[in-house]
C-alpha cells in the first residue's frame, strides 16, 4: 500500500520525458518515448497522460503501471497472437521487435459507452445508427452490452482520430481487404481472451484498442495491450444493478480523466484545462488498482527516482554503456 504522502511527493518528480544516450533515432509519442536500434526498438513508458488527442501532463507511477500491465497481457495472449516483446529491462522499459505499423487502430467494443468523439455512445446519442459499418438498433442505453463485440477502427497520424469502416479504409487506400480481415480476426480473438481472463478477476473488459504491425510479413501485436489507457474496465459485481438504475459504472481506467475533462467542457478543441493535483492522485490510485486487480500482484515501487533506476537497469542489461 502506497501512503498518501508518497503520492503527494511523486507529483513533482514524475517521468515527463527522456533523453537516453542511445544511438539511433528518438521519437516522442503521446505517452512513450522510443529509440530505434536497427531491428529493435526501446520503448520507455513515461508518466504522461493523453486524452482527446491531447497530452495533459503526468500521473504518478502511470508509466510503470502501463508497461507492467502490458507485459502481463502480452504474456497471457502470446498463444493467441504474436507480439513484439523481446525484453523487460526495467519497470518502465520494454525492448521490442521493430514492426511496420498498420495505419489503423483496431478498437473492439463489447458495450456501448464513452465520451470521446469517436466513442460508440457519443455517436449513438448524436443519432448515428451505423458505426464503422456496424448497424446499431434503436433503443440502446448507455453502457448496454452489445449482442456481440463490434470492430470500430480509427485512423492514425491525423490531427484527430477518425472513425472509419472497413470499406472506407480500403477505398482510401489505407489497407488491403485481406490484411484488414486477418487483423480483425486477430483482434476479436485477443478481446475474447481478455474478457475471459478479466472475468476471473471480477472485471469486465468493456472495450479496447489494438495496434497491429507486420514483422517479416507476420501480423504482430504491438504498442500496448489491455492497459487502463487503451481499455475500459468495469467491476462485474455491480454492473447489472448500476445499469438498471441508470447510474455510472465503477471503473478502473483512463475514463475517469476523460469524464473530468468533459465536465469542464473540454472534448479536444481548444486548450485543455490543467489537471488538478487531486485528479492526478486519484487517477494514479485507479491505475494502480487496475494493475493489482487484473494481475493479482502487488504494485511495488522503489524510492529511487525513475530516471536513475531506468538508466541503472539499462546499463546492467547492456543497452547503455556503463560510462554514459
Amino acid at each position: 500500500m502506497i501512503p498518501e504522502s508518497r503520492f503527494q511527493a511523486e507529483l513533482s518528480r514524475t517521468l515527463d520525458n527522456t533523453r537516453l544516450p542511445l544511438p539511433g533515432n528518438r521519437h516522442q509519442g503521446k505517452v512513450r518515448d522510443s529509440y530505434t536500434l536497427g531491428d529493435r526498438r526501446i520503448l520507455v513508458t513515461t508518466d504522461r497522460i493523453s486524452a482527446f488527442d491531447c497530452v495533459l501532463g503526468t500521473i504518478p507511477f502511470k508509466g510503470q503501471v502501463l508497461n507492467q500491465i502490458a507485459a502481463f497481457w502480452f504474456d497471457k495472449t502470446r498463444d493467441v497472437a504474436p507480439n513484439h516483446v523481446i525484453d523487460l529491462p526495467d519497470p518502465n522499459v520494454m525492448v521490442v521487435k521493430e514492426c511496420a505499423q498498420l495505419p489503423l487502430e483496431f478498437i473492439v467494443r463489447g458495450y456501448i459507452t464513452g465520451v470521446t468523439k469517436t466513442s460508440a455512445w457519443f455517436n449513438y446519442e448524436k443519432g448515428v445508427r451505423n458505426l464503422c459499418g456496424n448497424p446499431l438498433p434503436n433503443g440502446l442505453r448507455k453502457d448496454q452490452k452489445l449482442d456481440r463485440p463490434i470492430l470500430t477502427p480509427t485512423t492514425k497520424h491525423e490531427e484527430h482520430d477518425r472513425n472509419i469502416s472497413r470499406d472506407e479504409a480500403i477505398r482510401e487506400g489505407l489497407i488491403a481487404g485481406d490484411l484488414f480481415d486477418a487483423a480483425a480476426a486477430m483482434c476479436f480473438s485477443l478481446f475474447k481472451r481478455g474478457q475471459e481472463f478479466a472475468a476471473t478477476r471480477g472485471l469486465i473488459l468493456v472495450d479496447t484498442k489494438y495496434e497491429i504491425g507486420l514483422r517479416d510479413g507476420i501480423l504482430t501485436v504491438s504498442d500496448e495491450i489491455h492497459t487502463p489507457d487503451s481499455s475500459r474496465y468495469w467491476f462485474a459485481d455491480s454492473y447489472e444493478s448500476l445499469f438498471k438504475a441508470g447510474q455510472d459504472q465503477r471503473k478502473l481506467d483512463k475514463e475517469y480523466v476523460r469524464e473530468w475533462l468533459a465536465a469542464q467542457g473540454f472534448r479536444g478543441d481548444g486548450t485543455p484545462p490543467a489537471l488538478t493535483d487531486d485528479v492526478r492522485v486519484e487517477a494514479a490510485k485507479r491505475y494502480i488498482q487496475a494493475y493489482e486487480q487484473v494481475t493479482g500482484l502487488a504494485f511495488n515501487v522503489t524510492d529511487e527516482p525513475v530516471a536513475d533506476r531506468m538508466i541503472r537497469n539499462l546499463k546492467a542489461k547492456g543497452y547503455l554503456q556503463s560510462g554514459k
